[in-house]
């Protein structure tokens, strides 16, 4: 497959995701040769560790290949993308519980999918460029992929505003909120990885530990823990329409771009998983969502919006200031035997 490359070299387990000039978005079938690489070296004893990396200088990856999830859900074919998710999220699953260490070497743009590949293992190197992301909120989804759990987790109510708004992560910040471990200057990058290769072991990785240029989370902390303690989303446009900061000002129009639906299942998901480090429980959760998120989300028309007509001027289901709790409750609702196993 030229998309990605699974080799071991010396002592480790390479996986390289080869589409740069698609910014490395995953696809499914580079879901399914992640899932049997690891499978094949969990109990390979010449695997003494992994390593992810990506070609290009823009991106690790940029989110999942969403063409053909579009096209199979406008045809009303649900099945596909329910697949994708799935199988998807149990990889993940598998990346977070895996037995052996794993690193990963996250440059430029690392979103949605590709964070799900990328930092829920336990070594996660960030260099200069990296900017990572989960803003699916934008397209009618909820932060997935693990991503949830993540967030949940991160300081304060750091993780709500991440999740909602898709606001991007230098290193400091991708550090601060719980994405990322270690900064490392890119250009020491391929001799780090040629050690790992050589011995085995991921001891040089805090050698070559550096600090990161100053983030903009921390300062920010105050402000964002103060208006997205709000109770549901109403309350947090409100909040954000009463204060005169240009932090108020500019988090506000984001929520006001993004899917309602969306934004209030993901204030809700944050509630459910604070201090919840099990990813079984976030990617199930997760599920729910995306599993009714063609039928009964926004989905199909955040894409529209954002990727095939490219007007984005989308037409969301909900009003932001109307939106009745019903509806993410339906969302967030068991799925009986669709539910999410592993």
């Amino acid at each position: 497959m030229t998309d990605i490359t699974t080799t071991i070299t010396g002592r480790a387990g390479r996986i390289t995701l080869r589409r740069p000039k698609a910014l490395n978005a995953v696809t499914y079938e580079m879901v399914e040769a992640i899932d049997a690489a690891l499978r094949d070296w969990r109990d390979n004893d010449a695997v003494a560790l992994v390593v992810i990396d990506a070609e290009g200088e823009k991106a690790f990856s940029a989110g999942g290949d969403i063409a053909e999830l579009y096209a199979t859900g406008k045809a009303g074919d649900y099945d596909f993308g329910r697949t994708f998710w799935r199988d998807e999220y149990r990889m993940n699953a598998m990346l977070a519980e895996y037995e052996k260490p794993i690193v990963s070497f996250l440059q430029g743009f690392t979103m949605g999918g590709g964070m799900g590949v990328g930092c829920h293992v336990s070594h996660r190197v960030v260099g200069e460029t990296s900017q990572i992301a989960m803003p699916e909120c934008g397209i009618g989804l909820v932060p997935d992929v693990g991503g949830s759990m993540i967030l949940a987790n991160a300081p304060g109510h750091l993780g709500a505003y991440l999740g909602t708004t898709g606001a991007r992560m230098g290193p400091a910040d991708a550090i601060l909120a719980g994405f990322a471990d270690l900064f490392i200057p890119q250009d020491q990058w391929p001799a780090l990885i040629a050690t790992l290769e050589a011995s085995g072991e991921t001891t040089c990785l805090d050698q070559a530990r550096a600090t990161p240029p100053q983030g903009k989370l921390d300062a920010l902390r105050p402000e964002i823990d103060s208006h997205f303690a709000a109770p549901d989303l109403p309350a947090l446009l409100a909040a954000l329409g009463t204060s005169d900061s240009a932090f108020a000002a500019e988090t506000h129009k984001s929520l006001s771009r993004a899917s309602p639906l969306s934004v209030a299942c993901t204030l809700e998901m944050m509630r459910r998983l604070k201090g919840n480090t099990d990813i079984r429980d976030a990617l199930a959760l997760e599920y729910r969502f995306t599993f009714r998120a063609m039928e009964h989300g926004d989905f199909l028309e955040g894409i529209r919006a954002a990727i095939i007509d490219k007007d984005r001027k989308p037409r969301w289901q909900h009003d932001p200031d109307h939106l009745p709790s019903s509806a993410v409750a339906d969302m967030l609702a068991p799925l009986g035997e669709h539910e999410l196993t592993f």
